[in-house]
Formats: structure tokens, C-alpha cells, sequence
């Protein structure tokens, strides 16, 4: 069964001429879905997600979501372990945080969209992400999900340190295809806001059978990066916490990037200035989309402040 790459999928969707409007591919993170710290707190950062897709759609753009789900699934796993019996698996967690996630930014983007009298549909979609099963990420897990650790973990667990304190660390292959992509670019043309590759998507191997689930979560930034690619999106944006890539992190030679250009942005990356854990990969996911289409605008911002990114007074503008 072959692979597609992003330029193969674009051909045979002939993305070009079904789609009219401009579209945006913007990346929620799952830590604005859920503090790590506090995973039980209500958490309002959606609301202004809510605000930023709904200026998207007045500025004339058809929208994707994707989102991740590193506290949720973790807090999953954990209940299946505390409760024991045969496990679930970490593929079939992923697809019920791509449910149960999706439904709540469905069912929420819905009343807004109501109360603003835009005529919108919602759908969210359970999407399948074909990676390699010899892929180093496997034998070298790297994505925290769950809770930060606040007592000892379990012998058998991988935990490394993050920007919020000790986490659960899983394997995280690279993703290679988005096995739905068909799909989405369907509901795109028929006029939906698309929800899709959440949680990094379903992660499975590609067999001359079918398809099988595998033990890993793949990372959202990177998966959505492939996603903006294989659709051709206009617009990419990843929303996170901090306000715009910095160099020199936590010390007083800190500095914000507003513009930067992709090879300053490498360079930044070669002398490891984001961690593996946090914003390394957001970093490369902003890179390889850029460098795949640099026709494609790439940014990074805080939820609320989309438009203001765009316009280049917020965020981080990736250029060639």
C-alpha cells in the first residue's frame, strides 16, 4: 500500500480548483484545552480560540482545527491503569479524545457561530495518521501527556521534565500521511469548519491488509504542519501559551522574534534553543511548512490574537 507525500495528495484532490476561498489550518494546543498543572480547573484560553475562529471566518477564510491532547489522553491512560484488565491501547485513546475534545469545540463554536448568525456547520472528523513503525520515536518516547508528576511515577514509566514540572513521556513517530485528508478536503469544499488530526491523529501502521493502531501519540504541531502541506492551506497558525518565539529563554539575554526568517529560525534550532518537550517541535513543524510551501503564511501567536498576527503586530511571522 503506497505513501502519499503533501505534493501527491495535493494532485489527486485538485485542491487548486474545488476550493474558491482562502483557507487557515489553525493548530489549538492541548494544554489550552487543559492545565497540566491543574487538569480538574475550568479553562477559558478556548474562548478566545472561539474569537480568533470566528474573526477567520469574517476575514473571508474557510477554517481546519486541529488540536492536541497530551493532558487528556494522559489522564485516560490513567484511569484504565488504575482500573487494570486488558488495555485499550494508547491508538484507541487517541480517538476517543478526538471524540470527546471535539465535541466540546464543536458544540461550543457552534453557539457562537448561532449567536453571531453565521451559517456555518462543524464536523469533526476521526482521522487516521499513517507513520513509520521503524521510526526512532518509538525507542526514545518525547511527548508528555497527563498531569505533571507530583510524587514518585511508576518504575516502568518514561518521564521527563517540561516547562510545567515532570511529565509522562510516550513515543512520538514523525507523521508520514494523513489517511483522511480526502475527507476533510470534502467537508472543506462543502463550506464546513473542519475539526480534524486531533490529538495528533489516530496513529497507525499501513499493512497490505489495512491499518493497525499502534502505542504512540503523534505531536500535534507536526501532523498539522503535513496537514497544512497536503491541503495547500493559505494560512497556518499555531497557537500556544507563549506570546512568540524567544530566544535565550528564561535568562536576561531573552528575546522575542516578530519576523524571522526561516533560516535564522534553523540555525536558532541547530544551537538548541527550544526544548524537545515544548517548543522544539512547534519550531519545526512553523519550519517545514514554510520551507514545503513558502507561499503559505506561517505564524505562531497566543489564542485571541490571530488577527493581529496576521496583520504582523502580534506573534511570530515566519519568512523565507
Amino acid at each position: 500500500m503506497r505513501l502519499h507525500r503533501p505534493s501527491d495528495v495535493r494532485a489527486e484532490l485538485n485542491i487548486s480548483q474545488n476550493r474558491t476561498a482562502k483557507t487557515c489550518l489553525y493548530a489549538i494546543g492541548g494544554n489550552a484545552l487543559s492545565d497540566p498543572l491543574h487538569p480538574e480547573a475550568p479553562n477559558d484560553v478556548l474562548d478566545s480560540v472561539l474569537d480568533d475562529v470566528f474573526d477567520l471566518l469574517e476575514a473571508g477564510y474557510n477554517i481546519v482545527l486541529t488540536h492536541g491532547n497530551g493532558p487528556q489522553v494522559g489522564q485516560l491512560l490513567l484511569m484504565e491503569e488504575s482500573l487494570g484488565g486488558v488495555p485499550e491501547g494508547l491508538d484507541n485513546w487517541v480517538a476517543a479524545t478526538q471524540g470527546t475534545i471535539g465535541h466540546d469545540i464543536a458544540t461550543r463554536l457552534d453557539g457562537l457561530l448561532t449567536s453571531k448568525h453565521r451559517h456555518e456547520q462543524v464536523a469533526t472528523l476521526l482521522t487516521r495518521v499513517a507513520v513509520d513503525e521503524n521510526d526512532p520515536g518509538f525507542k526514545t518516547p518525547t511527548k508528555p501527556i497527563g498531569p505533571v508528576i507530583l510524587g514518585d511515577a511508576p518504575n516502568h514509566w518514561v518521564v521527563g521534565q517540561t516547562l510545567q514540572g515532570p511529565r509522562r513521556l510516550v513515543a512520538s513517530p514523525l507523521p508520514v500521511e494523513i489517511l483522511d485528508a480526502d475527507a476533510i478536503e470534502a467537508l472543506l469544499h462543502a463550506g464546513a469548519i473542519v475539526l480534524a488530526c486531533g490529538g495528533g491523529g489516530i496513529p497507525v501502521i499501513v499493512e497490505p491488509t489495512g491499518f493497525r493502531g499502534v502505542e504512540a501519540v503523534i505531536d500535534k504541531d507536526r501532523v498539522s504542519s503535513l496537514l497544512a502541506q497536503t491541503l495547500a492551506v493559505d494560512l497556518f497558525i499555531i497557537s500556544t501559551a507563549i506570546d512568540s518565539i524567544r530566544v535565550n529563554f528564561g535568562t536576561p539575554e531573552e528575546k522575542a522574534l516578530r519576523m524571522v526568517a526561516a533560516a535564522d529560525l534553523q540555525a536558532h534550532l541547530s544551537q538548541s534553543q527550544f526544548p524537545s518537550g515544548s517548543m522544539g517541535p512547534k519550531v519545526e513543524a512553523l519550519l517545514e511548512a514554510k520551507l514545503g510551501r513558502p507561499s503559505m503564511e506561517v505564524l505562531l501567536c497566543t489564542p485571541g490574537q490571530a488577527l493581529a498576527a496576521v496583520r504582523g503586530e502580534a506573534g511570530t511571522t515566519v519568512e523565507m
